[in-house]
């Protein structure tokens, strides 16, 4: 039932034309609650932030983006934390943000999720957005406008990852995004409360049908959602993703 519902929510969204970006929705998935944030790369202005350009320091939170924006006459209408980083707040694996690189990739394993092989990237091209398993990505590695570099993945060619238990009791307030097939379609999806990384997926594989999905991370995970009141606030961040639009649109 769940997944019916949850499909036909997705295909409104994607039926009721090019109006507004990043639409965000709060669903019920297998009786827990989501908020799914569906973003259209060849309609959103779809962007990663880390630091301000103007004068290299680390943003850290959604209202320094707006900030940052706000001086090119913009706002986000959606955002969210984009991958692990460390205590000075750069990110782990590889980051791109308009074309210059800030980290490089990083193949080997390692502790934590990041490290819990396969992980992936998460790539920005104009009118396209993918997520890549990290030894495909560095293997043919595509000209990425914005990437980020996460772990573990979620979903891969439309299987969980082979280290998840369906009954772990880690369970963490998470968040990650997912991507269709032909790269026409970006789901951000963070839980309302903990789950484990089974459930978790399964809302990418089974509720939206993502061909790739990756963790973004967990217990930090943050969204900004203004058009549903929301902007969560905690300690600074690295990586965010987000979607731009005029100071000007209409708030849905």
């Amino acid at each position: 039932m769940w997944k019916t519902s949850l499909a036909a929510a997705v295909v409104g969204l994607a039926s009721t034309g090019h109006a507004s970006a990043a639409e965000c929705e709060e669903m019920q998935v297998e009786g827990q609650g989501y908020t799914v944030c569906t973003v259209d790369p060849a309609r959103d202005d779809l962007r990663l932030f880390l630091k301000d350009p103007d004068n290299d320091s680390t943003l850290g939170s959604f209202a320094s983006v707006d900030r940052m924006l706000a001086r090119d006459g913009a706002r986000l209408v959606f955002a969210m934390n984009a991958g692990m980083y460390h205590a000075d707040r750069s990110p782990v694996g590889l980051y791109i943000e308009d074309g210059r690189e800030h980290a490089p990739l990083v193949t080997r394993a390692g502790p934590g999720n990041f490290g819990l092989l396969p992980n992936g990237v998460f790539c920005i091209r104009d009118g396209r957005v993918d997520v890549i398993e990290t030894l495909r990505f560095a293997d043919d590695r595509p000209a990425c406008r914005d990437a980020s570099q996460s772990g573990p993945m979620l979903v891969i060619d439309g299987d969980l990852h082979p280290r998840f238990l369906r009954d772990s009791d880690s369970r963490y307030i998470r968040n990650g995004v997912g991507t269709s097939a032909d790269g026409d379609r970006a789901w951000f999806v963070i839980s309302d409360a903990p789950v484990n990384f089974h459930r978790f997926g399964r809302v990418f594989r089974d509720h939206l049908g993502a061909a790739q999905a990756l963790y973004f991370d967990g217990n930090i995970s943050r969204l900004h959602a203004p058009g549903l009141g929301r902007s969560d606030q905690g300690f600074p961040l690295g990586p965010m993703v987000g979607v731009a639009v005029d100071a000007d649109a209409a708030l849905d």
